[in-house]
């Protein structure tokens, strides 16, 4: 459904993610030199559309260096670890803002989630993001934890670096996580797809101009073509399993498809999930859509497959 939609209990409400996006948008169309902190607390904002994950306990840690929240569910097994990149165009967002999504997905999957504050453009620009991740890949392997045991996710901009992470691991050399998950990923620093004209209609953010403000921002005189920017330019042979979802509503659903035939191709285990009627990242509304909700399910018993837990 694209106006409304339906929570756990049944009870229709209003589709407030799209609601949130419509508002931004506006204000940002309003603000057109909108300065960065401002851009930051408006997008900071749709954390607030979550459902509280219960059973869920979260303690701020140093990851190597670098601050992150470690989210443990229930039960969860202590040996299996999630590292969720936050989206937010690599310029907004931080571990707080996303901690409830990254929550329900590591309680899906029956694992805890370290959500890492990486550091952001346009003060750190391309590719200080990676570095930090790969800094937290590094302390894990340090603390113990196994590959195989490991395994990376992010949406929006998170869903590029849970990819561009794992590419750059294997350029390093580093052992790679068992499973990537990306959730509506911004993978085209080029904004060629064709959904970006197709759904520009149909989708409440992310226009052409946001995406160019975005990238501008992140990749600074990275070209667009860089593969650990743009992992679309990137050869995806020997990456493990992976799991991409999008909204077909969203101006960004050809990069989850364009990034799942290129891996495909190349041999890899890849899942592809289309939601219909689906705003960017519409797991924001986890715990209160029943989209949102499928697909965390759906992903968290994929990767609990990946990992090789038990139901």
């Amino acid at each position: 459904m694209t106006e409304r939609q339906e929570n756990n209990m049944g009870t229709a409400l209003p589709n407030a993610l799209k609601d949130s996006y419509t508002a931004m948008s506006a204000r940002m169309a309003a603000n057109p030199e909108m300065d960065i902190a401002t851009l930051r607390n408006m997008l900071d904002s749709l954390e607030s559309l979550a459902a509280e994950p219960t059973d869920v306990t979260y303690e701020s840690i140093d990851a190597g260096g670098v601050s992150a929240i470690l989210a443990t569910p229930a039960g969860a097994s202590n040996d299996h670890v999630l590292v969720y990149a936050h989206g937010g165009g690599c310029v907004t967002g931080s571990a707080a803002s996303h901690r409830k999504l990254a929550a329900h997905v590591a309680k899906a999957a029956g694992v805890q989630a370290i959500i890492p504050d990486f550091r952001l453009a346009p003060e750190f620009p391309f590719p200080a993001q990676i570095d930090d991740l790969i800094t937290v890949h590094k302390w894990l392997r340090a603390s113990g934890y196994r590959p195989e045991n490991t395994a990376t996710a992010g949406d929006s901009a998170g869903g590029n670096l849970a990819i561009t992470t794992v590419l750059k691991l294997r350029e390093l050399g580093e052992p790679l996580p068992a499973a990537i998950i990306g959730f509506s990923p911004w993978l085209d620093m080029e904004n060629l797809g064709k959904t970006m004209e197709s759904n520009a209609d149909s989708e409440a953010l992310v226009s052409r101009d946001v995406s160019e403000l975005m990238v501008s921002l992140y990749l600074g005189e990275t070209p667009r073509t860089e593969p650990l920017a743009n992992p679309l330019y990137a050869d995806p042979t020997g990456l493990p399993p992976v799991f991409v979802s999008a909204g077909d509503a969203e101006t960004l659903q050809d990069n989850a498809e364009r990034f799942h035939d290129k891996a495909r191709d190349a041999g890899v285990d890849v899942t592809l999930e289309i939601q219909p009627g689906q705003q960017h990242v519409y797991l924001f509304m986890a715990g209160k859509s029943a989209e949102a909700d499928t697909t965390i399910a759906n992903a968290g018993r994929w990767l609990r497959d990946r990992l090789g837990l038990t139901s």
